[in-house]
């Protein structure tokens, strides 16, 4: 208590109040109540002996056993949680590894002492002795050079493993034999060894990555890859994992960077340390934010890394010369045009625009005249270079918003691109959809207060999800073209922009939600049974796994809360 206490302390020194609020009910609703995160673990997140055998028979038919190196950099850390690192990568379930060790000269005589006394008792051990301090990346990559290994997991000096992470990292290269990056869920382990805040991450998400690097524990490379792109730069000292993983994706696909939804890696959180307060080491997050401005400009991206909320990051898209022209489809308005001008601040955007006003549906249209045919109707007769779609019920706009959603529009390789939507009262109406939750589509921290940061800080970052709402939607007018508009023929009226997402995720496009672009809407979409049972029939994949929802967390509910059980078996 006292430790999350002097964490809340320095929270609101740097960030504010709010931001102390947020971090405080983060760690409630995950560690409070009769689903709590300890009980959770110990139900379904910790291998029985039954389980462990299990585990070893599937090993021994595993058709691949590659080694696995640990790169472990350590510095004067001390003796407890060195020995508890250690003895947690000797304690793995599966036995083909190595531990790569680079003493970054340590001036405290028990590294060296525990370092050979573990060397000697197990061969798996290497050891390399640098004689200068040189910080994280230069020792770093010292254990690089002793890697013998076909991939390479990192690993701090006080941090643990859970004695079945390499077991499932070799499991996943099995059934993906080409997988370049392999990460994992993982959570935080105090000084007395109790467990907290899991991070329940999805499935890549290039856009949740330019905001946070979600992708750093447990993360593990083809080591091959680590050493075309030169292994850690120096000079990134705090964010060397961060600008080591920009430089990777770099060069591998997208379908090469594998999720295994378990929580296999404990990160130490004691005083000083990053765990406990991303505060503690500012640099490093401006150092992050320089990595990912080098990224955008080695990769064409004509965009800047700038602080978001709190220590996170945001990425501002740079207007091309010249800029689009957006068309703004109005659907449902019962407003004049300069009224609707005003509401959503058009004359304030650095992009062009048209606007088509679609007006209220008067309750006479005929079947062919349904809301989505209507929209694709006005979509045919747009001029503009990008098409936004909004709810006519629209009573605000954020300064910029408009701005915000073309910038992530206009991408490469973009789909849909969905705006944060509130009620007038501050409360989640649309952030983006979970395909499954609630046996239908679900809207995540739906009802919530928007002034808070949503569990896992979800509200506060640019993000990708299968599917957003049209209710505030943009997207390329030659994408929504080639794609063929919305399904008018299955989804006249409710669940065609679903559809549209899911069809352009096929497409190899993906969908952006952000926080950075709001607007105010006070009404519900009226849901039609039909149309989900379509809906469901046609996309049962997506509905079995959203690639963007963790399987740990719950179907049940809108609140990303625990799943019991979870959706996925032990072993």
């Amino acid at each position: 208590m006292a430790n999350l206490l002097r964490q809340l302390i320095h929270v609101a020194r740097h960030d504010g109040i709010l931001s102390v609020v947020g971090k405080a009910w983060r760690r409630m609703a995950v560690n409070n109540g009769k689903n709590s995160y300890a009980l959770w673990n110990k139900t379904y997140n910790t291998l029985s002996a039954e389980d462990t055998k299990s585990a070893r028979i599937e090993i021994d038919g595993f058709t691949l056993r590659p080694v696995i190196s640990i790169l472990m950099p350590v510095y004067n850390v001390d003796e407890q949680w060195l020995r508890k690192a250690i003895d947690s990568v000797r304690s793995q379930i599966y036995e083909n590894w190595e531990l790569c060790i680079a003493d970054d000269y340590s001036s405290k005589p028990h590294v060296r002492r525990i370092l050979e006394e573990n060397a000697d008792a197990d061969q798996r051990i290497k050891l390399a002795f640098r004689t200068e301090n040189g910080h994280i990346s230069a020792a770093s990559n010292s254990a690089l050079e002793i890697v013998t290994g076909d991939f390479t997991a990192l690993m701090d000096h006080d941090d643990e493993l859970a004695p079945e992470a390499l077991y499932f990292v070799a499991k996943e290269i099995n059934q993906h034999p080409v997988a370049d990056i392999i990460y994992s869920d993982e959570d935080k382990i105090g000084e007395r060894d109790h467990r907290f805040d899991p991070q329940f991450k999805p499935d890549w998400s290039p856009d949740l990555f330019y905001s946070v690097n979600f992708i750093s524990h447990l993360i593990v490379y083809r080591s091959a890859l680590l050493r075309q792109i030169g292994g850690f730069r120096v000079g990134y000292e705090g964010s060397q994992d961060y600008d080591l993983a920009l430089r990777a994706i770099e060069k591998t696909q997208p379908e090469n960077i594998h999720h295994i939804p378990r929580v296999l890696y404990h990160w130490r959180a004691i005083r000083g340390s990053v765990a406990l307060a991303s505060e503690e080491k500012p640099y490093a997050h401006e150092r992050a934010r320089a990595a990912i401005n080098e990224h955008f400009e080695r990769t064409g991206i004509n965009a800047k890394s700038v602080r978001g909320v709190g220590q996170l990051h945001r990425v501002i898209h740079a207007p091309p010369t010249p800029p689009p022209v957006v068309s703004i489809i109005v659907y449902g308005a019962t407003k004049t045009d300069t009224h609707l001008k005003e509401t959503l601040k058009l004359n304030s955007s650095v992009y062009p625009t048209e606007m088509i006003v679609i007006p209220a549906d008067d309750g006479n249209l005929e079947p062919a005249e349904s809301k989505y045919a209507r929209l694709n109707a006005a979509a045919r007769h747009a001029s503009g270079e990008v098409l936004c779609f909004v709810d006519g019920s629209t009573t605000q706009a954020s300064d910029g918003w408009l701005d915000v959603l073309t910038g992530h529009t206009i991408q490469k390789n973009t789909g849909a691109v969905g705006a944060r939507i509130i009620y007038p009262n501050k409360r989640i109406k649309h952030a983006g959809f979970i395909l499954g939750l609630e046996n239908g589509v679900g809207r995540p921290n739906h009802n919530a207060l928007s002034t808070l940061p949503g569990l896992f800080r979800r509200l506060d970052l640019a993000q990708n999800f299968s599917a957003v709402s049209i209710d505030c939607l943009a997207i390329k007018k030659s994408v929504f073209d080639e794609i063929g508009g919305f399904d008018t023929g299955n989804f006249p009226n409710i669940y065609a922009d679903v559809d549209l997402c899911l069809r352009l995720l096929e497409a190899g496009c993906r969908n952006v939600w952000t926080p950075w672009a709001q607007v105010v809407q006070p009404d519900d979409p009226k849901e039609s049974v039909d149309e989900l049972e379509i809906l469901k029939k046609k996309w049962a994949g997506y509905f079995e796994h959203d690639p963007y929802y963790n399987p740990n967390l719950t179907l049940e509910t809108e609140d990303l809360s625990l799943a019991s059980p979870p959706r996925i078996a032990k072993v």
